[in-house]
């Protein structure tokens, strides 16, 4: 055999050494259809970020929520070209089962970011409403930002709010969103005004108010829109909820929270928050017709290396806040360190409830989308 040869086949077969194929489960015919399905995206939770909330919040590891569901696996959430995620790719991954561009919001990975749409990517938020299905998005950010909009929007630059949020308007299947509560409120007023639009002219055009906040809207509003200058994403959960579980045909709802920790005392309270709610959510619904599903978009810079048990994890955090430093690359506290940078190693993926089984093992984040998928017995187009 000549050199040539030998080469090829030692390519092909570290290629096929090299790739990991998503977990195959042989009772996927027998397994229970989900009815429900809800999504918890906690933005920058790499696996770090929930060891340490779970210090911070419980004085101990894996005291977390979370970290008792039974089905696990880790997510590699790069995309297409290169090794770290941003938002736009993390979250269109997930939603799509394409990944693509940082920057580029549930379009293929033919765009180019603020020069050139991509291919449309269907999302799941657009496979429910196709098949009569409620759907809702929380966020505790922007509610036009990356993460929750690439749950019903396609742009090639997750900057152009004035683009994105008009979306939710001119849905590409069923009546679009129907529960769509978030902040961003001064943002997206201004990149509205700047596409020559607002809220006020969105609203009369589809009849459907867009309210300032969350106590502003009235019980007989059944498809609410909220864009708040900040948000209670538990009193909005539990709202969405209230709004979306009396569904016949099921619903989706996807809620993000964000857990960056630039400033890690409140992004690790966010992610303890967060663990509430959602333990509080698996307490009103029914695990054996609802799936769960709980990841991150990216991980983020953080690791703790130092500290014992009876002391408070963030030792040193009032001295960093108080020495002007906020702006600083790394974060230095006395048991902990933060580089204030998205990183690309997995993050977990964890589940429970009607179709939580396809959860294990390493595989791309664009496998979370068909775990949805197959939870409720659908076929990708």
């Amino acid at each position: 055999m000549g050199h040539h040869s030998c080469r090829t086949l030692f390519a092909a077969a570290l290629s096929a050494a090299l790739f990991v194929a998503p977990p195959a489960f042989a009772d996927d015919g027998q397994a229970p259809r989900a009815k429900n399905v809800i999504v918890f995206l906690a933005d920058a939770a790499g696996v770090a970020t929930l060891n340490a909330a779970s210090l911070h919040g419980h004085g101990e590891p894996l005291k977390l929520h979370i970290q008792q569901w039974p089905h696990l696996g880790l997510s590699d959430t790069s995309p297409v070209d290169r090794f770290v995620s941003d938002s736009a790719n993390g979250m269109s991954s997930i939603m799509t089962g394409v990944r693509t561009r940082n920057g580029v919001i549930s379009q293929g990975p033919d765009a180019v970011r603020g020069e050139k749409d991509g291919t449309p990517a269907k999302t799941l938020l657009e496979y429910a409403e196709e098949r009569g299905l409620r759907t809702g998005v929380v966020s505790s950010q922007s509610i036009a930002d990356a993460t929750p909009a690439a749950t019903y929007a396609h742009a090639n630059d997750r900057r152009n709010f004035g683009a994105i949020f008009p979306q939710a308007f001119t849905p590409r299947y069923g009546d679009g969103v129907d529960v769509l509560l978030g902040a961003g409120r001064e943002r997206i007023g201004t990149a509205l005004a700047a596409a020559g639009t607002g809220f006020d002219a969105l609203a009369d055009a589809h009849k459907r108010p867009i309210y300032a906040s969350l106590d502003s809207v009235p019980a007989s509003d059944a498809r609410p829109v909220v864009v708040a200058d900040g948000i209670d994403v538990r009193a909005a959960t539990l709202k969405a909820l209230d709004l979306l579980e009396d569904s016949p045909q099921g619903y989706l709802l996807v809620v993000e929270w964000d857990a960056h920790t630039d400033d890690v005392r409140k992004g690790l309270q966010n992610v303890v928050d967060f663990d509430r709610l959602v333990a509080e959510v698996e307490q009103r619904v029914d695990l054996d017709d609802t799936l769960m599903l709980f990841t991150a978009d990216h991980s983020f810079g953080l690791q703790v290396d130092g500290g014992q048990r009876g002391t408070p994890l963030l030792e040193g955090y009032e001295s960093w806040k108080a020495s002007g430093s906020d702006d600083d690359d790394l974060v230095r506290l006395d048991h902990v360190l933060v580089n204030r940078t998205h990183t690309a190693e997995e993050v977990v993926a964890l589940a429970t409830g009607a179709g939580a089984h396809r959860v294990r093992g390493y595989f791309p984040a664009t496998y979370l989308f068909q775990v949805v998928l197959d939870a409720w017995g659908w076929k990708a187009d």
